[in-house]
């Protein structure tokens, strides 16, 4: 290709990148799906300006490798440990089911059994640069079921290895396939071991000498150098690339440099992960989809049934719980990038026709395109079987007590009120809309329910009529203003606490009825004032003072209804 086509490519990569994925998010169409449409758009099954995908796809293997990277860093080692029974447990079982099952329903069908082990396995695997940007997308790739969806996606790279080792030897009808992934095994154990001891002797106070230079270029550049060598040497090592990205992030997870590192990699991570999905949108073959769509789409519901079933079965038989299966069934339900790569492979060791070849593409790329709406099934369906978990925790009896406090919200803010008040012995009652939550405080005897405190049945049924005070700790603005109003609708007199957002939230939940409202930000720069003051020798009595005057002043005196 020459200077100005490559150009060119790149030009209207990054426009479609620019003008459409905005656009569609506008609409409520996540920023993957939108980049997967621009994909199917530029490629060379639909009319319009034709992208050649060789362009893109050397650097969009690189966005999945740094979305790797960025999540190793979010999960320093000692949280890997915790995650072991996630990874070697719900992850294996998954895998192995899974292929078992996809395999049997492939041989079934006509397929060679070996062939059909190849196939089951590699669509047992999930997207991890799908999934892992929609947890990162949402925030959610710490929490409880994102840790457990990133636990499997772990063991799936790593099944990745034999899978790759395997096809090689079966096209050439070798009998040494356990010498050879012993052998392929033994080389991924040594590179492991190899980069977290040059991780621990040497990368760590380099990092350190590198940032005390006070150059942002170099401790860029070094951040640059150690996700592509660890790439590369995973890739010599007969591993994939992004296995090796993530365990570069985990060795600077419990570093200090682990913030700044995140800032510098993030224009990267985010613009080559945006050509990874543009590069799967293109290979979507419409016409021939169109041509074998039953057989596509059939395929393609097998497999993501098959998925879901298998991995909500194995969640509640590890005790995970249904709403987080559900969850991670959806989440993990599609076929993941390394497909493209092993059916590529298989085709040219001539394991796979053309044709069959070309419907497993056709599968995975249809099952990666609706990631996004099997996660918001998944979401929908989790949240309905929270709430039946829940039907027994719902409040009752409790219409005629008196002199107590409600608490709406039981979060981080809502746990350590309940903790002061039950120091005090003031009786409480929590409300919360997280079942879990919820469960876990119950079993711990406390006084704890779920319920929406912006309902005036649920009100009523915790005591509204007797309550000293209602404390409101929910983040979600709106939700904070509904329950401000059924508050004052059911109970006129009573004492409301609200956290408010910033100044304008806080003026308006004033106008709506609050008590006292406290803006987030207040307190705590209440108590970093305190701090200065006394550090310049300002007497204690003094900083009290003044802290309780400006209390006085901001909050007013209504607060005092509170006795």
């Amino acid at each position: 290709m020459s200077e100005s086509g490559l150009l060119f490519d790149v030009l209207v990569l990054l426009l479609a990148a620019v003008v459409l994925v905005p656009v569609l998010q506008r609409f409520g169409i996540p920023s993957v799906l939108g980049y997967l449409t621009a994909g199917v758009m530029l490629g060379p099954h639909t009319p319009g300006p034709v992208v050649d995908v060789e362009t893109a796809r050397p650097l969009a293997e690189f966005g999945v490798v740094f979305l790797l990277f960025a999540i190793g860093l979010e999960l320093p080692l000692s949280r890997l440990r915790t995650m072991r029974r996630y990874i070697f447990g719900l992850g294996m079982l998954q895998v192995v089911v899974t292929a078992a099952i996809l395999a049997g329903l492939g041989t079934a069908a006509g397929v060679a059994p070996t062939v059909a082990m190849i196939v089951g396995t590699t669509l047992a695997l999930s997207s991890t640069a799908m999934v892992l940007a929609l947890l990162v997308e949402r925030n959610e790739a710490v929490s409880h079921y994102g840790r457990i969806a990133v636990a499997v996606l772990i063991f799936q790279d790593l099944a990745v290895i034999p899978i790759l080792t395997l096809l090689p030897l079966l096209a050439g009808n070798t009998h040494d396939i356990l010498p050879a992934l012993g052998l392929a095994g033994l080389r991924a154990a040594v590179a492991v071991l190899a980069i977290f001891a040059v991780g621990r002797l040497i990368l760590r106070p380099a990092y350190g000498f590198i940032a005390a230079s006070r150059s942002p270029e170099v401790f860029s550049a070094a951040t640059l150098l150690l996700v592509l060598a660890v790439a590369w040497l995973t890739a010599e090592a007969g591993m994939s690339m992004a296995l090796g990205a993530f365990l570069a992030g985990l060795l600077l997870a419990d570093s200090p440099y682990r913030h700044q590192i995140e800032a510098d990699i993030g224009p990267f991570r985010g613009l080559l992960l945006g050509l990874f999905f543009m590069t799967v949108g293109m290979s979507i073959d419409l016409p021939f989809v169109a041509i074998r769509g039953a057989e596509v789409i059939g395929l393609t519901a097998v497999v993501l049934l098959v998925k879901v079933a298998v991995i909500i079965g194995l969640c509640l038989m590890l005790r995970i719980g249904l709403p987080q299966g559900v969850r991670i069934g959806f989440l993990l339900a599609q076929t993941g990038e390394f497909a493209f790569v092993v059916f590529d492979r298989a085709m040219g060791l001539r394991l796979l026709d053309a044709a069959t070849g070309q419907t497993l593409l056709a599968v995975t790329a249809l099952s990666m395109v609706l990631t996004p709406l099997m996660d918001g099934l998944g979401r929908g369906l989790a949240c309905r079987s929270q709430r039946h978990e829940g039907d027994d925790l719902v409040p009752s009896g409790f219409e005629n007590l008196s002199r107590h406090v409600i608490i709406a919200g039981y979060g981080r803010m809502g746990r350590a009120i309940a903790r002061l008040l039950g120091r005090h012995g003031i009786a409480y009652i929590a409300l919360d809309l997280d079942a879990e939550q919820v469960m876990k405080a119950r079993r711990d005897g406390l006084p704890v329910y779920y319920g929406d405190a912006s309902h005036a049945g649920v009100l009523r049924a915790v005591g509204i009529g007797g309550a000293r005070a209602v404390v409101i700790t929910l983040g979600a603005p709106r939700l904070t203003e509904r329950t401000i109003a059924c508050i004052r609708q059911a109970a006129p007199g009573v004492a409301v606490i609200a956290r408010a957002k910033d100044r304008i939230h806080e003026n308006l939940l004033n106008q709506i009825g609050a008590t006292a409202v406290i803006p987030e930000t207040v307190e705590a720069s209440l108590q970093m004032a305190g701090l200065v003051m006394r550090a310049v020798g300002i007497a204690d009595d003094e900083v009290e003072g003044s802290l309780n005057a400006y209390r006085s002043s901001r909050y007013g005196g209504d607060a005092n209804k509170v006795t």
